[in-house]
C-alpha cells in the first residue's frame, strides 16, 4: 500500500506539490494524470526516495519513506527513459539488471518473467533489432524480475505505435496481484487498464474511480 500525507515540494520558491495526500490500496491500479509540468515526476522521484520530502511524510507498506530508508525492495520503478545494452540479447540484458539486485542469478525467474511479457522465444536475440513495443516489454520483464508487490510505471507506452502500446497494455493486463501507480495521458488505456485517477492539478491530487472520473471528462470537469 501506498500512502502520502500532507506532502509538499517546492523548488526555487517555486510550489510544485502542496499538502498533497493519496492513498492507493492493495492491488489498486491507479492512473496518474495531470498536464506536462504539474509535477508527476516530483510526487513519482518523492515516492522513489529520490527526492527528499520537504514536508509530509510517505509510507510504503506502513514504512516511512526516508533518505535513510528508500523503498528499494518493496517498489520496482519503470522509468519512462531507460538504458538498454543494445547489442546484448534480451536474456543478456535480463541477466545484467539482475545481477544490479541481487549477487545470485535466478535462471528460473528469467524464464518466468520474460514468458510473462512474451518475449521468452525471442530472448537469444540482440536488442537493437527488437520492435519499441518489444524493448518496452522487456524493460517491463527487467521491473517484474525482482518481484516486488508495487510497481511503479512512467508512462509505460510513450512513444509507442498503436500496435506496440497494444503489445503493453496486454502484458500489463497480465500482472497479477500487484499494486500499480502509472503515468499516463492516453484515457484509453485508462479505461481498459486501471482502476482508479490520481488527478494533480494546481499543485493538488484528487482520487476517483476511473468510471467517476470519465463522467467528469464528459462534463468538461478535470480536464487533460
Amino acid at each position: 500500500m501506498i500512502e502520502i500525507l500532507y506532502l509538499s515540494q517546492s523548488f526555487k520558491q517555486k510550489i510544485v506539490l502542496d499538502d498533497v495526500n493519496l492513498t492507493i490500496e492493495e492491488n489498486e491500479i491507479c492512473a496518474l494524470v495531470g498536464r506536462n509540468g504539474a509535477g508527476k515526476s516530483t510526487l513519482i522521484h518523492s515516492l522513489l526516495g529520490i527526492l527528499p520530502v520537504k514536508q509530509g511524510t510517505i509510507k510504503i507498506n506502513g514504512v516511512k519513506v526516508s533518505k535513510k530508508r528508500r523503498p528499494n525492495n518493496e517498489v520496482a520503478y519503470l522509468p519512462e527513459k531507460f538504458m538498454l545494452y543494445p547489442l546484448l540479447t534480451g536474456y543478456e540484458n535480463m541477466v545484467f539488471f539482475a545481477r544490479a539486485v541481487s549477487n545470485k542469478v535466478d535462471e528460473s525467474r528469467i524464464k518466468e518473467v520474460l514468458t510473462s511479457v512474451c518475449l521468452w522465444e525471442e530472448r537469444d536475440i540482440i536488442i537493437q533489432s527488437y520492435s519499441k513495443g518489444m524493448l518496452q516489454r522487456l524493460g517491463i520483464a527487467i521491473t517484474l524480475y525482482q518481484d516486488s508487490n508495487i510497481l511503479v510505471l512512467d508512462e509505460p507506452t510513450s512513444g509507442l505505435d498503436p500496435i506496440g502500446r497494444k503489445e503493453v497494455l496486454e502484458t500489463l493486463k497480465l500482472l497479477r496481484n500487484k499494486t500499480i501507480l502509472l503515468s499516463s495521458h492516453h484515457m484509453d488505456e485508462i479505461k481498459s487498464l486501471c482502476t482508479h485517477v490520481a488527478f494533480l492539478n494546481n499543485h493538488k491530487i484528487t482520487k476517483h474511480t476511473v468510471n467517476e472520473f470519465l463522467e467528469m471528462q464528459k462534463l468538461g470537469e478535470n480536464s487533460i
